[in-house]
């Protein structure tokens, strides 16, 4: 791996634990480099997950796909953000959710066995890699919570909010995918949220 790739990571990993030497020469030895096109899937239903994925450049989706057809977005992932399905990756189980290129991307990839070799040899990935699922299990529980209590105004409030620099690089129908209207209703509530803006 060349330096300048697996620097994304480390850099990363500084914003936390920083890791250690033998950490960082795992990393080295097992980062593998991935450039997908648009719309490309990484990952499909009914595969095993075996990759962390790291998102360098471009954009991925995380998605769900009901027995009509629909898309459900569940989560993006932009430049220095990690993606993956955990629970197919962890219980190594089929997955039911697919990882699709919103754009040209460029990845750092992870292979399972890898990992948990890192989780073996170095105590700071092991920690640094918890926090980043916790966080994830967390957000989707943040997510169904939504669903269930907020209005569509007030989740696409929340999109803008995680995904501030997203609002200009992905579709409307991307958007609403994700917080559940469709795209039409989706331009209802961006109307309003303009009208409701003071002018300057």
């Amino acid at each position: 791996m060349n330096a300048s790739g697996i620097q994304h990571v480390i850099d990363y990993f500084e914003n936390y634990w920083p890791i250690e030497d033998t950490a960082i020469k795992i990393l080295d030895a097992c980062i593998i480099e991935r450039k997908i096109k648009r719309k490309e899937n990484i990952l499909i239903e009914g595969e095993l997950c075996n990759y962390l994925n790291f998102v360098v450049k471009g954009i991925l989706k995380l998605f769900y796909t009901d027995k009509s057809g629909n898309q459900h977005n569940l989560q993006f992932a932009s430049e220095g953000k990690w993606l993956t399905d955990f629970s197919s990756l962890y219980n190594n189980t089929p997955s039911e959710l697919c990882i699709q290129a919103l754009e040209s991307s460029t990845l750092l990839q992870i292979k399972k066995e890898d990992i948990f070799n890192l989780y073996d040899n170095s105590p700071l990935f092991d920690r640094n890699m918890r926090i980043i699922t916790e966080n994830a299990f967390m957000e989707q529980q943040k997510r169904v919570l939504q669903h269930i209590s907020s209005t569509a105004h007030e989740r696409y409030l929340y999109f803008l909010k995680k995904y501030p620099n997203l609002s200009n690089r992905i579709s409307s129908v991307q958007i609403a995918s994700y917080i559940g209207v469709t795209p039409e209703f989706l331009s209802t509530i961006r109307k309003k949220i303009a009208s409701e803006r003071p002018f300057s």
